[in-house]
């Protein structure tokens, strides 16, 4: 995924001292205030197509309700959640790999969902359902308690001065909306390019409940690019420009622990 694909570029250096993340009884929805930016854009014939033709077969609404996802999908198989898929490259090429997993894009940017829709209907992908939504109103309203696998948050927006920090979507009730919609042992899989976010997401789940940190102690809290994640564009990009891209993958961890 490439989330900032349907994002405002915000790599700038001015007033970028860290400020912590909300505490755990912030309200999730804050009117007014977006994790997102949507950028105004011309769709291209393919986009359209995916909108106008493909969308009727894999698009779905929040007004649709809760999902029951063994019936949408005609099967129970592992599913995952991609939050912020961009163009859609990187969630194609998955659903195309794993055929034996369920996909559902959530995305708000109308050309990368069109691309995404386009893409699969050419590619004959079944296993994929594209929402064109917020990501927190279809969590919260769509998908069941326990039902996702992997949730997946590849490079969201890092929100880099210090006044918008309250519009990073890794806050303490967005974790824990994510950790009540993962099934036991499912994984919160982050990655990010901007360190100082790595550390913020760090901050953020290590002090969650429910969850635990998978990295070994060598590179912790940090894992090494898993080869399951495909290269974004996006990504790409940055390594030519020489930048570090951090992989973070918690596990949504019930087993009792002792007191330390």
């Amino acid at each position: 995924m490439d989330a900032r694909s349907n994002m405002t570029d915000t790599h700038t250096t001015d007033d970028d001292a860290t400020t912590g993340p909300e505490s755990a009884d912030a309200p999730l929805h804050r009117r007014g205030i977006k994790s997102y930016v949507i950028r105004a854009g011309r769709t291209t014939q393919a986009q359209t197509r995916g909108l106008m033709d493909v969308w009727p077969r894999l698009g779905l609404n929040v007004a649709d309700g809760r999902q029951d996802l063994d019936a949408l999908f005609g099967r129970r198989a592992p599913r995952v959640v991609e939050i912020g898929f961009g163009m859609g490259n990187s969630l194609v090429e998955q659903a195309e790999t794993h055929p034996d997993s369920d996909f559902i894009g959530i995305e708000v940017h109308a050309p990368g969902v069109g691309k995404l829709l386009d893409e699969a209907d050419k590619r004959g992908l079944t296993n994929l359902r594209i929402y064109r939504e917020d990501a927190l109103a279809v969590l919260e309203q769509c998908l069941p308690e326990g039902s996702i696998d992997t949730l997946q948050l590849f490079f969201p927006d890092p929100w880099t001065k210090k006044k918008h920090h309250k519009r990073r979507i890794v806050q303490p009730a967005f974790v824990e909306l994510v950790r009540s919609r993962l099934a036991p042992g499912g994984r919160f899989h982050l990655a990010t390019d901007w360190e100082a976010y790595a550390e913020w997401m760090a901050e953020v789940l290590d002090a969650a409940p429910g969850f635990a940190n998978t990295a070994d102690a060598a590179t912790a809290p940090y894992v090494p690019r898993p080869a399951f994640r495909p290269l974004t564009k996006f990504e790409l990009r940055g390594e030519k420009l020489g930048h570090g891209v951090w992989d973070l993958i918690y596990r949504h961890d019930t087993a009792p622990h002792e007191a330390p």
